[in-house]
């Protein structure tokens, strides 16, 4: 798989579950897990760079970092990194403008 590919699956995959947890259809631990085993599959490619591709990357990476930052349960507790999640979800939908303060950079 590419690194791509790979990318593209994950967006997917994490709006669905971030709106899950905002939905309170599953627990918040299963978006944790999420981006512990997400971070986990990232081991498995060889990338030297920390540039992300595209604007798309950019805001995955800044998504996962903050997720594992503040915990799932903030999507609950904290409205402003709800409302900033949400926003990159926004983004992802190609319904929202580039996040303000988004900082997304691969891990190497």
């Amino acid at each position: 798989m590419v690194v791509e590919q790979f990318i593209n699956e994950k967006i997917q995959q994490i709006h669905h579950y971030i709106s899950a947890v905002i939905l309170h259809q599953i627990h918040y631990t299963e978006l944790d897990k999420f981006v512990t085993d997400t971070m986990e599959e990232w081991t498995f490619f060889q990338v030297a760079d920390d540039m992300p591709s595209n604007a798309r990357e950019r805001v995955f990476w800044h998504v996962i970092h903050e997720i594992m930052l503040n915990g799932a349960q903030s999507l609950d507790t904290n409205l402003y990194f709800k409302s900033e999640i949400t926003t990159c979800l926004d983004f992802f939908q190609g319904t929202g403008s580039y996040p303000i303060d988004c900082v997304g950079w691969r891990p190497v």
